[in-house]
């Protein structure tokens, strides 16, 4: 299985998010806030980010950090008060 890492694309029009389909598998599409979600393998993160920024209509790109973030928690005890309200609820 391959390391994926996200990048985040913001662009100035949404017709053009199509045509990022070549540099890696689109994941999300915000068209409010215009922009992108793109994952490509991890290895290669460099120079596609660099390929992308040099398109006419990217405002900027910005690497994901959660390959980077501790996903597994220590000490991640439920609050007693929390569970008691969700058992009178069943």
């Amino acid at each position: 299985m391959q390391e994926r890492q996200g990048l985040i694309v913001y662009i100035h029009q949404l017709k053009h998010a199509k045509s990022l389909r070549k540099y890696g598998h689109v994941h999300y599409i915000s068209r409010k806030l215009k922009y992108v979600v793109i994952y490509c393998n991890r290895q290669e993160i460099e120079g596609t980010k660099y390929k992308i920024q040099r398109l006419p209509f990217v405002k900027d790109v910005v690497e994901s950090y959660r390959p980077f973030l501790k996903t597994e928690f220590e000490n991640a005890k439920p609050d007693k008060a929390k569970e008691y309200d969700y058992k009178v609820g069943l």
